[in-house]
C-alpha cells in the first residue's frame, strides 16, 4: 500500500512537472515581451529552467514508470514516456544551438506531453489493476 501512494505522488509529481515545462515554454515568451524586465529573473533562463527540470522530471519518471511497467506491463505506457524524456532532453542539452527557438519550444512542448501523457495513462492503470509486487522464491 505504501508504494501504490509513492508511485501515485512520482505519477502526479511528474505529470505537474511536465505541465510547469509545456506552460514555461509556451508563457515565457509573452511575459517577456510584455514585461521586460523579467529577464532579469533566472527561472526565465530557458536553459537553467530545463536543465532544473529535467533534475526533477528524469528520476521521477524512471521510478514511476518503471515500476508501472513492474507491474502493468503495459509496454506503451513506457515507450510513451521514454519518448517524451529522450525529445525533452534533447530539447534541454541541444536546445537553441540545434533546434533554434521555436524547434527548442516544439521538441520541449511534445516531449513534456509525451511524459504527461505516460503518467496518466500509468495512473489510470495503476487505479483500474493495482497488484501488489510478489516477488517469487
Amino acid at each position: 500500500m505504501m508504494l501504490k501512494k509513492l508511485l501515485t505522488f512520482a505519477d502526479r509529481s511528474a505529470i505537474t512537472i511536465s505541465t510547469l515545462c509545456v506552460v514555461h515554454c509556451l508563457l515565457s515568451p509573452i511575459i517577456l515581451i510584455a514585461l521586460p524586465t523579467l529577464t532579469s529573473f533566472a527561472i526565465f533562463d530557458d536553459e537553467h529552467f530545463h536543465i532544473w527540470l529535467l533534475y526533477a522530471v528524469v528520476p521521477i519518471s524512471v521510478f514511476a514508470i518503471a515500476f508501472g511497467y513492474v507491474h502493468q506491463r503495459s509496454l506503451s505506457v513506457l515507450v510513451t514516456a521514454l519518448i517524451g524524456i529522450i525529445i525533452l532532453v534533447l530539447a534541454a542539452v541541444l536546445g537553441h544551438d540545434v533546434f533554434g527557438e521555436t524547434g527548442e519550444v516544439i521538441a520541449s512542448v511534445i516531449g513534456a506531453a509525451l511524459i504527461g501523457f505516460g503518467h496518466i495513462k500509468n495512473l489510470s492503470l495503476r487505479k483500474s489493476n493495482y497488484q501488489p509486487y510478489q516477488a517469487t522464491s
